[in-house]
Order: structure tokens, then C-alpha cells, then sequence
């Protein structure tokens, strides 16, 4: 739609700069002690899993290397194949090269900026007004969903990127040439950002769109058939050196149809958040308010104004097809994310399930309700261009706004949940009917200026947005608290703890209990600071990787199969007899049998390279059952899957020692001797994934899967060097493909007649 600044004359105070200033303007007003330095985004998944994991890619950045390799969770695991780790998305070298405890979570606050801002120019093509895009864009960037986000740096980047996709692709299939090359460069850059259920979401939000617009013919159906294709096949390539190693992980990783149960649904009550934030949870953890049974984010309040108008934007259209399409596109869009984010609560979901089974990947079901945040902002819009039409119903919906607002409140004050705030509930029922009835005053002038004083009242859309901006800020505690930075000090542990014998990289590990890991991961202090150092003596998830301490266990969403099978035999059968595994894993330190915080040292465990085994071929579920007998001898015996029989000429116990050995990030070096005549095995204590490969002086050498789960190498007679180092092929196919691809998007963005051709 061609945009019309003067449509009305405030609209030419909202230019696409003059929006990016203010949205700056309200992003640093709400998190000025992060832009200063002076705090840090501390809470859940940030603290223990996003900053660790940032850091360990900052050191490998200092180093000249790419993460490809983490050897200090999970005894290894792929970093790189991972995906939400962000190796290769190119904005992530903000946080690499400035001090990561500013530089991080800044990171995310950039990106809240740019979520707003690419709702702008999608809401300001769609209705061709500035001031409704104005309207749609700070609520995409303030409302409780967004900012939950903040805490998974990729999350919210790759959210941020959402309606920049939509916003660039449509224009690729409509017009071809450069803008099809700069809808290549967009998705790619969305794509290696790295969260995959965002981007699924998005491509299937395209998806419908651009199958829409097949039908209703407003754009030539020929180019529709090309240039839709053409994108995603650039995007693809553009991003091979992510993708492909991700999906060759998830092709040995744990994750199947089925992986999932329907845990952390939108609650039955769940509506009621979108009305009053505080109703039905508590702020148990953290000081952060949730709903009971419902984790995953704090919050999806868009404000009441946003509620309000896209209750509204439904009602708008009538006469004008291209925009009804897309009215009733979005309601639907909308309808659908709410049914799926209901998850057991309702038959919809589960049914949906069982006819697409893939959806089973898809991890708590809540995270369907991105289609309502990115639907009602739009809506939004659509109404704020055409207030003066809903004149009969604008009122009656927003008498009906408040007035479920009280009956929730009542609701809830009547029917609190353990650990509710009453008090504090009033207060937020309260500040939502303050802020409902001045974003219903605000509209009602903004509509009679429309018709009938055109010139007055310009200030109507900025006290609309700070309307909108306040309404989402109070909706309840901080849902990012922040703290001193010096919570996330590297060494900070390992100083306090100075255990003996140190696990080091290369040397020995750390081990949570069952007991410990299971509690840890489920506590929660009421002090976001407490609770982060409280995690960091236990190295909870991934946070060791701040201290430098290699342990058994992490927390990723993929790793492999074997490995995590063995894991979590491990840590599921506590009555069974593990300690000779435990040993052969190089455990030096473990929690102390009932105590969550307190290590003991283990005199018992092996070097994690040894040599000299005899080789004992059996099937994968015979190995674990001979582990769990504790019928297992780390030091003496090797068990080998029968498949690897034809590789291995030892027969026997072999006299062999290991003279020296170096682990790097993606190298282990060794120096073995085999002192007899015949051959020996070298048997590493490292997660077996099939892109490390080894060569024995000089020349490749079988790889072989050894204890289930781990590593080991067959020498001749003699002294040798052994080195195992991991190469992905399908990272450097993908490098390929991404230059072959950014060779043509550059044929396409230097040729004369750009916008001829597909």
C-alpha cells in the first residue's frame, strides 16, 4: 500500500528515523542502568545458560577459532551444530569484542529496538500509514512476550528479525530483482540467528501469505511461482554453514517424533493474562511472576490499548479486499496460535500432533503464542487507520475490555493461587483500568480529530505510545531483573571452591548427584543474585564454562544419541552401581551424597586417556547393562560394538602407556607407546561424534566408538603420535554454497534492469 505521511498532519512527525529515535528513547528509558554498565540481565536461562555460553565463543574468538567443539560440558559436545549458539550470525560480534558483561545484554536491548522497528516498515507497507505503524511497532517491542525474551540473546534476535522477513519477502515476490536478493540477505541473517521454532513460524506465516496472494491474482502468478522458491533456496544456501551441520546433529542427536509431551501449555486460564498480568501465579522464583504450570515465559500482556484496537482492526476493511484478506489472515493467525499454545487444555493441539508428528520436536506448546503477538500489533494498525469507521462499536469493545478486566480480577482475588499476592493484584487490576480508560480517552480524540479538527491535538499519538509503553512496563515485577555484573566474574568458583584435585580440561571433571543436578535446576531464590551464585557453586547447566571446569552433564538441546542415552541412564537409575563408570569418565570432584552444594574428591577416577585394554565386543544394550552392574573395568577392558570387530586386530590386554597428551577446544593431542609386539587400543573419555577423526603419525586411522559413548584408536607396535581433531563436511559444503549464493545475489543486485526478472 503507498504510504500516505499526510493522512493526517501529526503523520509526518512519525518518518521511519524519527520512530527509530523514539523507540531508542523508550528502550533505554526502561533498561538505562544496562545501557550505562552498571547492571546485568541475571535471570534464568541468561545467567546459567546464554552468558556461559557466550563467553566460552568470546574465548574461542580471542583464540582465532571457531566453536565447532564445547569440551567442558556433556564429556563434549557439538557447539557449533546447535544452532541457538549463534556462531556465525554476524551481529553476535558485538558481544565478542566488547566486555561481555555489558556487551551481552545489550545485545538482546539492540534487538528489542530492531523487532520494533521492523514492525513498523511491515505495518507501515501494509496500511500505508505512519502513525498506525508508530502504533503496531512499540507494541511488538513492549509487550510481555518480547521482553521475556530478553533473557535468550537468540531468541530475541532471531525474533527481532520476524517482520523484517515478512516485510522483505513480500516485496521479493512482488517486485523481483534487488529487492528478491535483499529478501535472501534478510532471511539469512533471521536464519543464523538461530531460533528454530521463530523461524518456522515465520517461513509458514510467508507460506500463507504468498499462497493468498496465488489466489487472489494481484500479483502475476508466474512470478509468485518463481521468485517465493528462488528466496528460500537463497536463504538456504546463504546460511548452509549453519544448517547443514544442524541437521546432520539432529540426525544423531536424541530429538525424534515424539520427543516431546505437551508440558508448560497455556494454562486454561492463560486468557486471563492478556487482561491482567498478575492474575493466577506467583513470584516464587526470582522475584519474576509466572502462571502455575507455565514456565516458559513470564508474560504475553500486550497492553489494553493494543487490545482494544485490535479487537477493533477486526471490524475495519469493509469494502477494500486486499486489506480484508489479510484482516481475517491475521484473526486467523491468532485463532491458531492460541489453540496451539492451549496444548492439552483443549483437543486441538494434540490432534494437530498426531496428524503433523513433526510438530513433537517443537518444545512446550506455549510457544505458539508468537502468532498472537505478531498478529493483534498489525491488527492494531488497521484499526488506527480506520477509527472513524467503528464508531457504533468502539465503546461497547472497550466497556467490554474493562469489564473483563474486573470480572478477572475478581476471579482471581476470589480463587488465588498458593503464593498470590493480593495486594499487589489489586494494584495491577487497578493500573490496568487506568491505563485502559486513558488509552480509550486518546482514541476517542484521535477519531474526532480525523473528521473534524484535522490540525489540533498532534501530541494524540505520542501520549497513545506512552500509553501503550507504560501499560506493558508495570504490568508486574521486572520480568529481566538485573544485578552488579560481577556475578558472572570468570574463576569466581574456582577461587572460592580451590577444590583438590582441580578438574581441568584435559585432566579430570566435576559431577552433579542426581540429587543436585534435579534440585539445582528447580531451585529458585527470590534474589535474582543469589540465586545465580547459588547455581554457580553447584556449576548448574552450562555455567561452568565461566570457571573453566569441565563436568559430565550441561544443558543444550541437542547432543548425541549414544551420549545422551548414557546420560540419562545415569542420572535416571540412582539404585544401580555406577562408580566404575564414574571413574572411567574422569570424575574428580562430585557432590556429596544429599548435599546440593558441598563437592567431595574422588581418589578412584582414571586418566582421560588410557591405553592398553582388551577389547570386549558386545551390543549397545548389553554395555549399559554390564555399566549399571558396575561388571565394568575402565582401566583393563574396553567394550567395542560387534560392528567394529572387523576394524581391530587386538585380541588382548596390551602392554601400553600414554606419555603426554593435550586437549584443545577441537584437538586432542597424544603421544602413546606400545611396549610388546603387538598392537594396542587408546581409549578416550570423550563424547563419540562421528565429525572427530583421527590419524596415528601422520595417516587417518579408524575412529572407534568405544564404552557406548566415547573414543578410541587402534596403534601398531612402537611409539606414536596420535591426533584426533573434529571436521564437519557438511560445514565446509555449506560454505560453498553460501558463496555460490552470495555470488549471485551480487549478479542480481549490480545488473542494469534489476527488476525484470526473477
Amino acid at each position: 500500500m503507498q504510504v500516505n505521511p499526510t493522512a493526517h498532519p501529526a503523520g509526518k512527525y512519525f518518518t521511519p528515523a524519527r520512530f527509530g529515535l523514539l523507540l531508542a528513547l523508550l528502550v533505554g528509558a526502561a533498561y538505562a542502568q544496562v545501557f550505562a554498565g552498571l547492571e546485568t540481565f541475571v535471570a534464568r536461562d541468561f545467567g546459567f545458560f546464554a552468558y556461559p555460553l557466550a563467553h566460552f565463543q568470546q574465548a574461542c574468538f580471542h583464540q582465532g577459532e571457531l566453536p565447532f567443539w564445547n569440551p567442558y560440558n556433556n564429556c563434549g559436545v557439538p557447539f557449533l551444530a546447535q544452532w541457538n549458539t549463534m556462531p556465525l550470525y554476524p551481529p553476535a560480534l558485538f558481544y565478542l569484542a566488547f566486555p561481555l558483561h555489558w556487551s551481552l545484554s545489550v545485545f538482546s536491548l539492540l534487538h528489542l529496538w530492531w523487532a520494533g522497528l521492523g514492525m513498523y516498515f511491515l505495518a507501515r507497507r501494509w496500511t500505508g500509514n505512519p502513525i498506525a505503524a508508530t502504533v503496531a511497532g512499540t507494541a511488538f517491542a513492549f509487550n510481555g512476550f518480547t521482553l521475556n525474551l530478553l533473557m535468550w540473546p537468540s531468541h530475541i534476535a532471531t525474533f527481532s528479525w520476524l517482520p523484517w522477513v515478512l516485510w522483505a519477502v513480500e516485496m521479493g515476490w512482488r517486485e523481483g530483482g534487488r529487492k528478491l536478493a535483499l529478501a535472501a540477505l534478510v532471511g539469512a541473517l533471521q536464519m543464523l540467528a538461530g531460533g528454530p521454532e521463530t523461524i518456522l513460524f515465520t517461513w509458514l506465516i510467508l507460506s500463507g501469505l504468498w499462497l493468498m496472494e496465488m489466489v487472489a491474482g494481484t500479483t502475476p502468478r508466474w512470478a509468485l511461482v518463481g521468485r517465493f522458491p528462488a528466496m528460500v533456496a537463497l536463504v538456504f544456501c546463504l546460511s548452509a554453514p549453519q544448517l547443514l551441520p544442524f541437521l546432520d546433529l539432529v540426525a544423531h542427536a536424541q530429538r525424534e517424533a515424539g520427543y516431546t509431551d505437551l508440558r508448560w501449555s497455556m494454562p486454561a486460564s492463560g486468557l486471563a493474562n492478556f487482561l491482567v498480568p498478575l492474575a493466577f501465579g506467583n513470584t516464587a522464583v526470582e522475584g519474576i511472576f509466572f502462571q502455575k504450570g507455565q514456565y516458559w515465559t513470564s508474560s504475553y500482556y500486550l497492553g489494553l490499548a493494543t487490545l482494544w484496537l485490535a479487537a477493533l482492526g477486526l471490524l475495519v476493511g469493509r469494502g477494500q479486499p486486499v486489506m480484508r484478506r489479510r484482516i481475517w489472515f491475521l484473526a486467523s493467525l491468532a485463532l491458531i496460535g492460541l489453540l496451539c499454545a492451549w496444548g492439552e487444555n483443549t483437543p486441538f493441539y494434540p490432534l494437530l500432533r498426531r496428524v503433523v508428528p513433526q510438530l513433537s520436536f517443537i518444545t512446550y506448546p506455549i510457544k505458539f503464542i508468537l502468532l498472537v503477538i505478531v498478529a493483534l500489533p498489525l491488527l492494531a494498525a488497521y484499526a488506527m487507520t480506520e477509527l472513524t469507521t467503528t464508531s457504533r462499536q468502539f465503546w461497547r469493545v472497550g466497556a467490554a475490555l474493562l469489564a473483563a478486566v474486573v470480572a478477572v480480577g475478581i476471579w482471581a482475588q476470589t480463587a488465588p493461587m498458593a503464593g498470590a499476592d493480593l495486594p499487589a493484584l489489586r494494584l495491577n487490576i487497578l493500573l490496568r483500568l487506568v491505563f485502559g480508560v486513558l488509552a480509550g480517552i486518546v482514541l476517542w480524540r484521535w477519531r474526532r480529530t480525523q473528521n473534524t479538527h484535522p490540525k489540533t491535538h498532534p501530541y494524540l499519538p505520542w501520549i497513545l505510545i506512552t500509553v501503550v509503553w507504560l501499560d506493558v512496563l508495570t504490568q508486574g515485577p521486572a520480568q529481566n531483573p538485573s544485578v552488579p555484573p560481577e556475578v558472572f566474574a570468570p574463576n569466581l568458583i574456582r577461587k572460592k571452591l580451590a577444590q583438590v584435585p582441580q578438574p581441568e580440561l584435559g585432566g579430570s571433571r566435576a559431577m552433579l548427584s542426581p540429587y543436585a543436578a534435579l534440585t539445582l535446576t528447580h531451585f529458585g531464590a527470590q534474589s535474582p543474585q543469589d540465586n545465580l551464585l547459588a547455581k554457580r557453586m553447584g556449576y548448574c547447566a552450562n555455567i561452568n564454562l565461566l570457571d573453566g571446569v569441565p563436568k559430565v552433564d550441561g544443558f543444550f538441546s541437542l547432543s548425541p544419541h549414544e551420549f545422551d542415552i548414557l546420560l540419562g541412564t545415569l542420572y535416571a537409575f540412582t539404585n544401580a552401581n555406577w562408580s566404575h563408570l564414574i571413574d572411567f569418565m574422569g570424575v574428580s570432584q562430585a557432590t556429596a551424597p544429599g548435599e546440593l552444594l558441598k563437592w567431595s574428591p574422588r581418589n578412584t577416577y582414571l586418566p582421560l586417556v588410557t591405553a592398553g585394554q582388551k577389547p570386549v565386543f558386545m551390543s549397545d544394550g548389553d554395555v549399559i547393562s554390564n555399566f549399571g552392574h558396575n561388571n565394568f573395568d575402565g582401566a583393563h577392558f574396553v567394550f567395542l560394538p560387534t560392528n567394529a570387530a572387523a576394524l581391530v586386530t587386538v585380541t588382548n590386554a596390551s602392554e601400553a602407556r600414554i606419555l603426554s597428551q593435550k586437549f584443545g577446544t577441537q584437538t586432542v593431542n597424544i603421544e602413546a607407546e606400545a611396549t610388546l609386539t603387538s598392537p594396542a587400543l587408546v581409549v578416550i573419555a570423550q563424547t563419540y561424534y562421528h565429525h572427530w577423526h583421527a590419524q596415528v603419525d601422520g595417516r587417518e586411522a579408524p575412529l572407534l566408538r568405544a564404552n557406548y559413548a566415547f573414543q578410541a584408536v587402534q596403534i601398531p607396535p612402537g611409539r606414536h603420535t596420535i591426533l584426533l581433531y573434529y571436521r564437519d563436511g557438511g560445514f565446509q559444503v555449506g560454505i560453498i554454497l553460501m558463496i555460490v549464493a552470495l555470488v549471485n545475489v551480487g549478479f542480481i543486485l549490480v545488473r542494469k534492469n534489476p527488476g525484470s526478472g526473477t
